[in-house]
């Protein structure tokens, strides 16, 4: 890795990057917000913020609504040592920490300097990265922020919703996410997609219905998006392996 790609700055956009890499990362929020998931750990940086991504950390990113940031490639165990001297012990254990750091102001007018241009300068570059791990080994330990998605806030828009067509989008406008940032996240933090999820909570508030009200089938299916009876009847078997009839019977608290 040259020095001068040793900090960059990234625009990033709803579009989901996902991959890993063997060097140590770290991603300095400039503008806008930021979500990453480390490893199936959320985390959230915007300005003042940090990501410390470690080497081999498969991570996720996505920025709803556009996001800068500063990014820092560690080349490696040996530049670390050549370049911070007695600091290397203290800046290998900051990058051996994955998650979230906040950054005092002194650190964040050193991060709007580099990023307003001058790390196209190779020297600055190196430099720059130096001077910012150099800063950082005086923080406070790094912890991962996590944000999960709000599931309350989701199953109360279904239950009021249930009728009607529900798309992921729907949800992903109340987590303040990308469509396809949200799929991701409903994948590492409750193994499903928003699609299976939002059918789950219809045919619960289904079976509620069924054994808590006398309205009828027809009535029901309607009350949770089906206009077919048929249909619900399928969906009801393939969920609790019985029909809705069947399951009308059964005591309320199974």
């Amino acid at each position: 890795m040259s020095s001068s790609s040793i900090l960059s700055v990234r625009h990033y956009s709803d579009a989901l990057i996902t991959h890993s890499h063997d060097h140590p990362q770290l991603v300095f929020g400039v503008r806008g917000q930021l979500d990453f998931e480390l490893d199936g750990s959320g985390a959230r940086i915007d300005r003042q913020g940090l990501i410390v991504v470690p080497g081999g950390t498969h991570h996720t990113c996505a920025s709803a609504n556009g996001s800068q940031c500063l990014v820092l490639d560690v080349p490696g165990d040996i530049w670390v040592k050549n370049s911070l001297g007695d600091q290397a012990s203290a800046s290998q254990r900051l990058l051996e920490h994955r998650g979230a750091l906040l950054l005092n102001n002194h650190q964040q007018q050193l991060v709007d300097w580099l990023a307003a241009g001058p790390v196209a300068d190779p020297l600055i570059a190196q430099q720059g990265a130096v001077l910012l791990l150099a800063s950082l080994n005086t923080a406070s330990e790094p912890s991962v922020i996590a944000k999960q998605l709000p599931f309350s806030a989701f199953d109360a828009h279904i239950e009021q919703n249930a009728a009607y067509p529900l798309q992921v989008a729907d949800l992903a406008r109340l987590a303040g996410l990308s469509s396809a940032r949200l799929h991701a996240r409903f994948i590492a933090e409750a193994s499903i997609t928003p699609m299976d999820y939002i059918r789950q909570r219809r045919l619960l508030k289904a079976r509620r219905l069924l054994q808590e009200t006398v309205l009828p089938i027809g009535e029901i299916a309607e009350q949770v998006g089906y206009t077919s009876q048929s249909a619900f009847s399928a969906a009801v078997l393939r969920a609790f392996g019985c029909s809705p009839r069947a399951l009308r019977q059964e005591p309320g608290d199974n």
